[in-house]
Order: structure tokens, then C-alpha cells, then sequence
């Protein structure tokens, strides 16, 4: 049964990459969260408040990100953020992670895992840019609007009017129901991101970097991975077909189980949490 032990908290590290923002909850063994682009450690509130019983939870901000603090012009490519998570670790004295990604996290997950294999004690990835899917191809058109200086004036829109945020045009393919997402959630990830032209310009530079040559720099690296891998993946995902779930199953040998979320989309361990929260305790479980 899920539970809580504890309530989560929110703090900072310094590292060489900038004061790194994260959520935890929990104790024992560690389990770190890796979100996607636009969101933060929020994503993963649910997996925080109800697997906590049996980890110490860790949801981290990625640079460009939440309240995570960087210098102006430093590198936050998929790969710096790899970098970052290692970082993060030995600043807190963690050696080996429980690591679980989603979105472009899901492959800033691959890559650090493909770099850092003795560190990842389990893995498990849903949705995600994989292999030379990225950025992928219905993405393209807000790369496009943020490159042509036009993300500022997005973001202020999708809050000033959260409807905009849920719209198909916008973040609503990226749900289920796109109208269960409150009011307070799309605050919590966007609000960070216009607190100051810097903010923002640092994830336009984000998005700028977005480039499938990270991923395919670590393909024979990830080819070797032998820590026990889920696959879970929503079938209804116009960014993410189901095909590069069973690519990355066909991938990484330690994979143990593939499995499919009808009907779900990107952001299906937000809205489908609990579902999603059994097969991790049941992966867990099955790696140790």
C-alpha cells in the first residue's frame, strides 16, 4: 500500500553547475525524479507523497528550471544537465540512485546513466526523447516560436490565461485531461520561468540546445547498461510513439519489463500516478 512517512521539503545545493533547487521526501534508499522541459520537481509529487514509505525521494529542478540559480550564459544543454546530476549527488553525499525520467529528463536520464552506469541502481524511463527522436517532430513548432523570440510573451500568456496552458495548442496534448491540471500546478511550473528575462532566456537557450547528437553519443553506452530497467509508456503521446518504448527495451539489456498506459499520454505519472507508482514499487522490489 503507498504511505507517507514524512512531508516533503525544499532546499538547495551549491554545485559547480549553480545552487541546484530540489523537493525530497522519505528515507532510505534514493530515488531521483528527472522532469522534462518547462516543468520542475513538482512533476513528481505524487511519486514524493506516496512512495516515500520506501525512499528517499528526490526531485530535482534542472538548470534553465524552478528555482534552481545558474550564471547567466553557462552551458544547459541535455548533456551540462547530466553533468549537473552527478554533481548534484556528491554534493549530497549520495553515491547510487533509483533514477526515473520523463520527457526531455527521460533522456537526460540516458544520458547520465550511460555515463554514470555503477551509479543507477534501477532505472526506469516513460515517455522521452530517445535516440534521434529529438526533439521530436510535433515539438518543433514551439522551438520555433522560442527561437524566434517569441517565448517570453507565451509564457506570460499560458498565465495570464490558464486555458491557453490547457490548450491542444499549448501544453494539452500533453494531458489526458487537460482540465484536471489546477490553476496552482501551471503556476508552480511557469511562474519560475518570467521571474526575471534572465530566467527566461536561460530556457530559451534550453530549448535552443535541444539536439539528438547528445543521445546519439551514448547509444553503444546505453547498448551496455545492465541496471534493471522499466519501460512504462503511455500509448496516446503524439511526441513519443510507443515504438521508441520498445527501442529503448530492445536497447538497454537490463530492461525487465516494458509495459503500456492505454490511452495515456506524456505526463501520465502526473495524472496516473497511482498506476504508475505500483509498477515502481513493484520494479524496486524486483531489482533488489
Amino acid at each position: 500500500m503507498d504511505g507517507k512517512v514524512s512531508s516533503p521539503t525544499q532546499a538547495s545545493v551549491q554545485t559547480p553547475s549553480g545552487r541546484i533547487a530540489y523537493r525530497e521526501q522519505g528515507a532510505g534508499p534514493v530515488a531521483l525524479f528527472v522532469h522534462g522541459v518547462l516543468l520542475n520537481g513538482h512533476l513528481w509529487r505524487h511519486q514524493l507523497a506516496h512512495l516515500s514509505d520506501r525512499r528517499r525521494c528526490i526531485a530535482v529542478d534542472l538548470l534553465a528550471h524552478g528555482d534552481t540559480e545558474i550564471a547567466p550564459g553557462q552551458d544547459v544543454s541535455v548533456t551540462a544537465n547530466a553533468r549537473m546530476l552527478a554533481e548534484f549527488l556528491d554534493a549530497l553525499g549520495i553515491d547510487r540512485v533509483d533514477l526515473v525520467g520523463n520527457d526531455s529528463g527521460g533522456g537526460i536520464a540516458q544520458i547520465f546513466a550511460a555515463l554514470h552506469p555503477q551509479r543507477v541502481r534501477s532505472f526506469a524511463l516513460t515517455n522521452c526523447d530517445t535516440h534521434d527522436n529529438w526533439p521530436p517532430e510535433a515539438f518543433k513548432p514551439f522551438l520555433a516560436m522560442a527561437a524566434g523570440g517569441g517565448l517570453g510573451d507565451t509564457l506570460n500568456a499560458m498565465l495570464d490565461d490558464k486555458s491557453v496552458y490547457r490548450s491542444p495548442q499549448a501544453l494539452g496534448l500533453a494531458y489526458e485531461d487537460p482540465q484536471s491540471l489546477s490553476d496552482e500546478s501551471i503556476e508552480t511550473y511557469l511562474r519560475p520561468l518570467v521571474r526575471s528575462e534572465q530566467r527566461t532566456r536561460d530556457l530559451q537557450r534550453f530549448l535552443a540546445a535541444f539536439d539528438n547528437a547528445h543521445t546519439l553519443a551514448i547509444e553503444s553506452q546505453l547498448k551496455r547498461l545492465q541496471a534493471p530497467t522499466l519501460i512504462a509508456w503511455g500509448t496516446d503521446d503524439v511526441f513519443f510513439p510507443t515504438k521508441w518504448s520498445q527501442w529503448l527495451a530492445d536497447a538497454i539489456p537490463g530492461t525487465r519489463k516494458r509495459v503500456e498506459f492505454d490511452g495515456a499520454r506524456i505526463f501520465f505519472p502526473e495524472e496516473r500516478w497511482a498506476e504508475f507508482n505500483e509498477e515502481l514499487r513493484a520494479h524496486w522490489q524486483a531489482s533488489a
